[in-house]
């Protein structure tokens, strides 16, 4: 049984915001050269170019052209340039951050809470590995880079800016996904982006910290977090830290917890293991945790 909350929530989701306002500062940056002909930056997160001269590009994309048996430097120098930024930013902070697919994934997830809708199908998160195995697979073995053809970031970006219809069929599909058939199917298991910018962020230092503590188990964290299997070990009071790169580091446990259990922080702040702390007649989080979220 859920513990009635003890403090008051936030009024305001204030980092579900901030991830949005990002996200649209993110896509009018682009969108500004093609609408008023302020060319700060061309192209689209797959590859572009900012003020002619630093060039950006998706680490996913510059692995697919090398598996393709193409050098281009300017295109492996963007990769690498993204690789290092968001290996220290915290990888899948792209993926909550900047990636426009988020909004209509956390649409289809909202919707499923609103309507109540039951779990169906679960997938296995390192499904996600084995389909971004398969995408570098592909230009091996056909010199093409089949994945970018349905790739559904591009996708959001080109239907927007260019009035580009022909593959809105891919977003309609994640949404369906989503939301009849397995909860954030496509960020939380599938995406051969998300699985890259995961690998990334192994090393990064930015995380989110966790005082379990003062947790009381009302498991509102695990109702809206998209990556819920990564809370486990750290509300047990096994690591001070999130430390799984699976963590988007979007904030929404930020933001519906009512007991600051939750904080960003930099692994170089952590200088002490935190220790369970657990009666025997009183409930532990981590038999809580059990409960597939």
């Amino acid at each position: 049984m859920r513990q009635q909350p003890h403090t008051r929530r936030q009024l305001w989701p204030k980092w579900l915001l901030l991830r949005r306002l990002n996200q649209l500062m993110v896509f009018i940056t682009f969108a500004i050269g093609p609408w008023c002909g302020w060319w700060l930056i061309k192209g689209n997160l797959s590859a572009s170019l900012v003020l002619d001269l630093v060039p950006l590009s998706d680490p996913l994309v510059s692995l697919q052209t090398l598996m393709a048996g193409h050098w281009a430097p300017t295109l492996m120098l963007g990769g690498g340039i993204i690789a290092v930024m968001y290996g220290v930013l915290g990888g899948r902070s792209f993926c909550s951050w900047v990636c426009p697919v988020n909004v209509i994934t956390d649409a289809a997830a909202y919707l499923r809470r609103k309507l109540q809708l039951p779990k169906t199908t679960t997938l296995a998160p390192h499904l996600r590995y084995f389909v971004l195995a398969m995408v570098l697979a592909l230009p091996l073995l056909t010199g093409v880079l089949a994945w970018e053809w349905i790739n559904p970031v591009p996708v959001v970006y080109r239907a927007i800016l260019f009035t580009s219809i022909s593959s809105l069929w891919v977003l309609v599909l994640i949404f369906l996904l989503d939301l009849f058939i397995s909860e954030r199917a496509w960020c939380g298991h599938l995406c051969p982006s998300g699985a890259m910018y995961s690998l990334l962020g192994k090393l990064s230092p930015i995380r989110m910290s966790v005082q379990p503590k003062s947790c009381d188990r009302c498991m509102d964290c695990f109702d809206i977090c998209p990556e819920p299997q990564v809370l486990k070990a750290a509300l047990k009071g096994d690591q001070p830290q999130l430390t799984a790169s699976d963590c988007s580091l979007c904030g929404r446990c930020i933001d519906v917890c009512h007991q600051d259990v939750f904080h960003y922080q930099t692994k170089l702040l952590v200088t002490t293991k935190v220790t369970p702390q657990h009666s025997n007649n009183s409930p532990r989080t981590a038999d809580k945790a059990e409960i597939n979220p």
